[in-house]
């Protein structure tokens, strides 16, 4: 095992009825103004907005709203929010939607705390010193990002989406009613549950070594929502599934199941980012159509960590060799995907991917990786190509 840092400083308030506790829980801030920063009309129609502000009415703190994040949020609205913020004196960013408002509001509180323009932190031109407060009511189960250290916006410049890692931008509290999950799309509640294993496979799927316990975390969580996943799928308005999936977004992503490992691989997510900038396709269906064609590429070179994939998590009968349990895992990770309605490659994902779009995606994944992407194999622009074509 490695030595590990542990460190998630988020407040999780958690159940029916917990956005009611929203005012008290910024007040605890000592904060005063807030930004409460939301995607589409879903908020506004199901009263989850009236709820929020009616709360923060209670505790006697004023607020101002911007909404519009959409699916692989704006640099454009972050500048937006920026500037908004800055005019009204906000000193809190209350996000209230999945993990793109809280990425986009993240952006914005890293923004207002700090000089000059908040995409240099993400192209990695500079680091920041400080990030105002946030908060998260969390209303998709996926990324993590309520209790995270990352944030992800997109450029719409040359549609670049770049990630950024920092434990200023932790949220101060989540907010999570597994009640206002049960209206989201069915493909979105899917794409959701394999956002929350892909950040738990990135971090299981590393080369180094790891801790027996933390594996048996990690494998725990992926059957769980594996398990709950296809009760979603047939019912959707089921309460304990809805619950269950949920937290499993937040211990996904908050550092837990990457104790004691190298850090986790992370090129499918790298993969995707780019797919994602391309294409605007949803974060969770693009890692399952890259997954499997980055999983072939890499498996050989630790293929019992794949092989423990397959047995503990997967349910495969072990084969003569780790390499063929672990290309049977590969398989029935595919087929589990299928099962929800998640694609496999990029052409069930809606894509008719071009030879000059493979070279664009591998170019922009080299450019962004200094062309040395990943831990279970390190990726060089002709296996990024190669993954790309595999997958389309």
């Amino acid at each position: 095992m490695y030595d590990f840092t542990y460190y998630t400083p988020t407040k999780v308030v958690f159940g029916r009825e917990a956005e009611s506790q929203i005012g008290n829980l910024v007040r605890e801030q000592g904060c005063n103004k807030v930004l409460i920063h939301y995607g589409g009309g879903s908020a506004k129609r199901s009263g989850l907005l009236d709820t929020v502000t009616a709360s923060l009415d209670s505790a006697g703190i004023s607020y101002i709203t911007l909404g519009g994040v959409v699916p692989n949020p704006r640099l454009s609205l972050v500048y937006e929010g920026i500037r908004l913020s800055r005019e009204a004196g906000v000193d809190f960013i209350l996000a209230v939607g999945g993990g793109s408002v809280i990425d986009s509001a993240k952006a914005i509180a890293y923004g207002l705390a700090n000089e000059g323009d908040v995409w240099d932190f993400y192209c990695g031109k500079r680091t920041p010193t400080a990030c105002l407060p946030v908060g998260a009511v969390l209303t998709i189960a996926a990324a993590g990002s309520e209790m995270s250290n990352s944030s992800v916006i997109t450029n719409e410049e040359g549609w670049s989406k770049r990630g950024y890692n920092n434990d200023l931008c932790r949220a101060k509290f989540a907010v999570m009613n597994p009640e206002r999950t049960m209206t989201l799309p069915d493909y979105q509640t899917a794409s959701g549950c394999v956002d929350i294993m892909m950040h738990t496979m990135e971090r299981y799927l590393g080369h180094g070594d790891t801790m027996e316990l933390t594996d048996a975390m990690a494998e725990g969580l992926m059957r769980t929502v594996m398990k709950d996943a296809v009760i979603l799928r047939d019912d959707p308005k089921n309460y304990d599934a809805r619950a269950e999936v949920m937290w499993a977004s937040s211990l996904s992503h908050n550092g837990l199941t990457g104790c004691g490992s190298d850090g986790g691989d992370w090129a499918s997510h790298r993969l995707e980012h780019e797919i994602g900038g391309m294409f605007d396709v949803a974060h969770g269906a693009g890692l399952a159509a890259i997954w499997g064609s980055w999983a072939r590429y890499v498996y050989r070179e630790r293929p019992d960590r794949f092989a423990k994939l397959a047995v503990n998590v997967l349910g495969v009968k072990p084969a003569a060799t780790d390499e063929e349990t672990a290309l049977l895992g590969i398989a029935a990770m595919e087929d589990f995907y299928r099962s929800i309605h998640m694609p496999t490659n990029m052409r069930e994902l809606g894509l008719n991917v071009t030879d000059e779009q493979l070279e664009e995606l591998a170019d922009k994944c080299s450019a962004t990786a200094n062309d040395n992407l990943g831990k279970m194999k390190v990726l060089h622009r002709a296996d990024m190509l190669a993954i790309y074509t595999a997958a389309r």
